[in-house]
């Protein structure tokens, strides 16, 4: 398989796609790209793939094979963690009642988890709050801070949650509770009442650790913990054997992929040497939401991006909020793979929710006037629970930053969203927040969440709208699709494969590479599934190409792909592996298509 692809302004001359992108090459060094190939000896290609993504010949090798022993931080240089760390160790020492308040998500839910774990492998229990969606939103509380008082607690952590919740915070303080927050969501410049605040994002840390999910603070919080028990002598006074952080990092591994943060730096040895202990099979919860997921490959970023990580988050968007934590902590393999189906049957009933809210927002939308800068879709009673998938999909569909928001019957919208690169969502909804056009709302750069009253929806349309459009006029934004270089299929194209397979885990700040593949003439595109295109073509150099195009039916990628039997057209994609045809088969998975002018 050989690639060729030079600096154009514009690929292939593709300068409008049938998913109206125009089709742009990486940019990279190419001095540094060759001096890169070379010296790792590897595909010319993959050293301008790593060029492109900000690698240098001093980064490359740590890249390429990242160890948590040369990128942890000491956790000490995030802000507050020694106070947390204090706080947490004294309570143990003292037998004092601890309880971990978590987000409903996967980040939350694997956060809350690790502490179960950790501190479960001491003897020493811990309380587990989820909050249930519909009925208490994102957050603490002041009733479930009243709640875990009135149980006896006297420590909480919060995970993923806690920046901005000055109330129940307080209402936790008047009730005597000492909290710990551990978050990483954007923080203001006031931070909430606590015993300590541990955030990455506070204004005032200096760690440069704020690519972190809330899993990976979570993680090094226990770090820290661990070696301060051990300086305090704990561990030889209880006669404690110390557990082993390493077989916890698939659950950071599982968290940091599911919350979409960059797969650089921390993250990418998290996930990486976390995958490894995936596929080793010891946490029973994961194991049977594999067996019942029928994940029987060795897992990748993909397997808990897609497979694993909806399945958890099922139980907070439809179902029981708590159910996910539960599953990650069992110990029991009969439970487990009850909790497992049950996650299983969630996640089945949520894609059926999602599909027809997906459906009533798109309408709304396509039915709006003017310019569409920020997509906005509001409904009557949507699902709260499917609300940010469904923004992620108008995001896909309108290549515009999107915000859900689903009206109760009390006129409370509950919204969630999702930004394109470069607009930071989560500073804007802080923003509108601040000017009092939300009764709550936060978030990170790519994902957003907000809670705002009926009357106060114009206003709030027109705010950020006007803010989002500021930001994609300095970057003279217009859809793009940009790819790693053309495609050509030759003799021994699995090799390649596997060279790219060395740039793994994929994710946010090392996108998965994609290429172009010039004048294909397709030969079938059949409907498999409800909406997905099987596509057979053949290549300029005579080679037989298979793809596929999920959720392509009915779309301009799927209009073109069956109306294109007697035109060429250039594909572009990412190049995977088909296990139904063989060990070494490969197929497309097609993204994108322009139809070659005659």
């Amino acid at each position: 398989m050989t690639l060729q692809a030079t600096e154009s302004e514009c690929l292939l001359g593709v300068e409008r796609s049938c998913t109206g992108k125009r089709w742009l090459l990486r940019a990279c060094n190419e001095r540094q790209s060759l001096a890169l190939s070379q010296r790792l000896g590897l595909p010319d290609t993959i050293g301008r793939i790593l060029s492109s993504r900000g690698i240098d010949i001093d980064q490359a090798e740590s890249f390429l094979s990242p160890t948590l022993k040369e990128l942890i931080p000491d956790p000490l240089c995030l802000k507050d963690m020694d106070k947390a760390v204090d706080a947490l160790a004294s309570a143990i020492q003292d037998k004092r009642p601890i309880a971990v308040f978590g987000d409903y998500d996967v980040d939350g839910a694997t956060s809350s988890s690790l502490l179960k774990l950790f501190l479960q492998s001491l003897g020493v229990p811990l309380e587990v709050y989820i909050p249930d969606r519909i009925r208490e939103g994102y957050g603490p509380n002041s009733a479930a801070m009243h709640a875990l008082a009135s149980k006896g607690i006297e420590l909480v952590v919060t995970v993923d949650c806690g920046i901005t919740a000055y109330d129940a915070l307080q209402a936790a303080a008047d009730q005597g509770l000492g909290v710990i927050v551990v978050d990483h969501h954007v923080a203001e410049t006031r931070l909430p009442p606590a015993q300590a605040v541990v955030n990455p994002n506070r204004l005032d840390d200096e760690s440069g650790l704020g690519h972190l999910a809330a899993v990976g603070v979570t993680f090094l919080l226990l770090v820290a913990l661990n070696r301060a028990l051990r300086e305090r002598g704990w561990y030889a006074a209880q006669g404690v054997r110390e557990p082993s952080l390493m077989q916890l990092l698939d659950l950071v591994a599982l968290g940091t992929v599911c919350d979409v943060v960059p797969l650089t730096g921390l993250n990418r040895a998290f996930v990486t040497q976390g995958l490894k202990v995936l596929a080793q099979r010891r946490n029973q919860g994961l194991q049977a939401l594999s067996d019942v997921a029928r994940v029987d490959e060795m897992p990748s970023a993909y397997h808990l991006g897609f497979i694993l990580g909806p399945r958890v988050n099922a139980g907070g968007r439809v179902g029981e909020a708590g159910l996910g934590t539960e599953l990650l902590t069992s110990a029991d393999t009969g439970i487990a793979r009850t909790l497992a189906q049950r996650l299983d049957d969630y996640n089945n009933e949520r894609r059926e929710i999602e599909a027809s809210v997906l459906e009533q927002a798109i309408q709304e939308v396509e039915g709006q006037d003017g310019p569409r800068d920020l997509v906005i879709a509001v409904g009557q009673d949507w699902h709260p629970g499917v609300i940010g998938i469904v923004a992620s999909r108008l995001k896909e569909r309108f290549d515009r930053p999107s915000i859900v928001i689903s009206l109760d019957e009390e006129g409370v919208g509950k919204g969630s969203g999702r930004s394109v690169p470069g607009v930071d969502l989560g500073s804007i909804v802080l923003a509108a927040r601040q000017k009092g056009l939300l009764i709550n709302g936060g978030g990170h750069a790519m994902a957003a969440g907000l809670t705002v009253a009926r009357d106060q929806l114009a206003a709030l349309q027109e705010f950020m709208s006007e803010r989002v459009s500021q930001v994609l006029s300095g970057l003279a934004y217009q859809p793009t699709l940009r790819l790693d270089g053309i495609l050509q299929y030759q003799a021994g194209h699995y090799a390649f494969y596997q060279s790219l397979e060395q740039l793994a885990p994929f994710g946010t700040g090392n996108p998965e590479p994609r290429f172009a593949v010039p004048n294909v003439q397709i030969l079938r595109a059949d409907v498999v599934g409800s909406d997905h295109l099987r596509v057979f073509a053949r290549t300029e150099t005579g080679e037989r190409l298979k793809g596929i195009a999920f959720r392509a039916v009915g779309r301009p990628l799927g209009d073109l792909l069956q109306a294109a039997k007697d035109f060429p057209v250039h594909l572009a994609g990412k190049l995977r592996r088909d296990s139904w045809a063989g060990p070494e088969a490969l197929q497309l998975h097609i993204e994108d298509a322009a139809r070659i002018a005659p």
